[in-house]
């Protein structure tokens, strides 16, 4: 039931916020039920942790025949972190909504709260029928503001394209499922059987872009720096929490090597693309590109443990950056704090991202541990930054308060989860790769300044599956989606033409004869 309160907590006060704006637009305390009512949840959320698990189903639906599953949430040691990171990001993002210059928005505000209640019911899914739920109506959200913001035909083609790859990422899930059956009995994540892990893999791998590698994201420019975040880190808490329900004994498949040896490459294309890029905002996607596929690695290395740790570091780590929208020299000091999540060393919140239960992955390695320098280099970069920032004086007194206080937030949950609340805390985990890792992070910032190789990129739509040959793929989804409007057009225009009358005589006879010798 304290799930179910929590989560209804959430959809009420966004409810609360859309009224209000509606009834009075110029109430001047909008800002403080949206701050008060996030602390409520995050509060809420912070006190699962001393009743885990903690479990909620729905009324088995009829048949059994055909729902051989019912909607269900779990909260347990390992989607806690998600659950908390997602209350955590969400309260950030209004308390940093002063500083921005779209103040007050009381409907976007609404938006971030609806997408935590669901992104919370995302990472708590029992099985893959409420996940499957859950994702369509994130993606649902998600298309929806795209093609609001998107400007021309080109730009919404690849809007669906992207919306394509994660109906994808939901068909590999089902696949799952069906292999579960299979195998005698309907899946649920607590017990997920072994032959399902790399199908669980993948369909993360689609809806994140990596596995092919590629933005599934039609442009960062037009989204807003609250909602866009909220928008973007919720999605993706959506899609990481399959790796943390992959049994470790998924590890152990011959297609393991292959799918480690594409995610090294994913991981270190995402580092560089991230260093690189002109500004934080620009390079968002290959923040999530990189840390995500460090995340599948821990994964495919049998590791549910240490995925969930570069899936939080993601989470929380990049919505202190992302969220920062005033520029002065000791926010970005307290940014450099949050440097500690993704650094995997003793008693942080990586510590055990570098962990192994294989023995067969060390080719990998040296891959790994240079995508973890390029994302450390480029993140002290990027926070050191002023461009896309407004100045810090220019702030009232108030926001010159609550934002810092706001920045901290994640920041001070990321290190908390270092130490408290879930299986991977107070672990010291493999050392070497970790200070190889911040050395080698390092030697890179000392030598961006210094070579041109290291000059940041203009922003621009990049499509970098093309570079590793898995760009057919979405030529492919782009190829039956434009066949498919090209049919339906052609169907219309036969329809609406002078004999459309008689088309549709014509086929309703064959409707009906097909039918009636389906019963002879």
């Amino acid at each position: 039931m304290l799930i179910l309160v929590t989560i209804l907590f959430f959809f009420l006060v966004a409810l609360a916020l859309v009224v209000l704006n509606w009834l009075r637009p110029k109430f001047r305390y909008t800002w403080l039920i949206a701050a008060v009512g996030t602390l409520f949840g995050w509060l809420a959320v912070l006190t699962w942790q001393f009743r885990l698990p903690l479990k909620f189903h729905l009324v088995q639906w009829q048949p059994t025949t055909i729902f051989l599953e019912s909607i269900s949430f779990t909260a347990d040691s390992l989607s806690w972190p998600f659950a908390f990171s997602i209350a955590t990001i969400v309260f950030a993002v209004i308390l940093t909504a002063v500083a921005r210059e779209n103040f007050p928005a009381p409907i976007p505000w609404a938006a971030t709260l609806v997408l935590g209640g669901l992104g919370l019911l995302a990472v708590i899914a029992d099985n893959p029928l409420t996940l499957l739920m859950v994702w369509a109506a994130i993606d649902l959200t998600e298309i929806i503001a795209q093609l609001r913001s998107a400007h021309g035909p080109q730009l919404s083609d690849k809007v669906v394209a992207a919306f394509a790859a994660r109906v994808a990422g939901i068909g590999m899930l089902l696949w799952a499922s069906m292999v579960s059956i299979n195998l005698g009995a309907p899946m649920d994540f607590q017990n997920a059987p072994p032959q399902a892990g790399l199908y669980l893999l993948i369909a993360a791998g689609l809806r994140l872009g990596v596995l092919p590698l590629h933005l599934p994201y039609a442009s960062e420019s037009a989204i807003r720096r609250g909602f866009g975040t909220s928008l973007r880190l919720v999605s993706a808490a959506a899609s990481l929490i399959l790796l943390a329900r992959i049994p470790p004994s998924s590890a152990d498949s011959v297609f393991t090597p292959y799918l480690l040896s594409l995610v090294a490459l994913a991981a270190v294309y995402g580092g560089w693309m991230w260093l690189r890029s002109p500004n934080e905002l620009a390079a968002r996607p290959f923040w999530l590109i990189g840390l995500a596929s460090l995340a599948m690695a821990s994964a495919l290395r049998g590791n549910p443990v240490g995925a969930t740790a570069w899936s939080c570091a993601l989470l929380l780590s990049g919505s202190a950056l992302f969220l920062s929208s005033a520029h002065h020299i000791w926010l970005a000091r307290i940014l450099w704090i949050s440097l500690i999540g993704i650094t995997g060393l003793p008693f942080t919140l990586t510590a055990t991202g570098w962990g192994s239960n294989t023995s067969s992955t060390w080719f990998v390695w040296p891959f790994l541990v240079l995508a973890q320098a390029l994302l450390l280099a480029g993140y002290l970069r990027h926070s050191t930054r002023s461009t896309k920032r407004e100045s810090f004086k220019l702030l009232d007194r108030g926001a010159k308060i609550i934002h810092p206080f706001g920045i901290a937030i994640p920041i001070g949950t990321l290190l908390l989860l270092g130490f408290w609340g879930w299986e991977g805390a107070q672990k010291t985990g493999p050392i070497l790769p970790s200070l190889v890792g911040v050395i080698m992070g390092g030697i890179v910032l000392w030598l961006a300044p210094r070579q041109r190789i290291f000059t940041p990129v203009q922003p621009h739509w990049v499509r970098p599956a093309a570079a590793f040959g898995t760009d057919w793929f979405f030529r492919g989804l782009s190829g039956l989606y434009q066949g498919a409007s090209r049919l339906s057009k052609s169907l219309s225009e036969v329809l609406e033409s002078d004999g459309g009358f008689m088309w549709t005589i014509l086929f309703i006879v064959l409707f009906i004869s097909l039918l009636t010798q389906g019963t002879l």
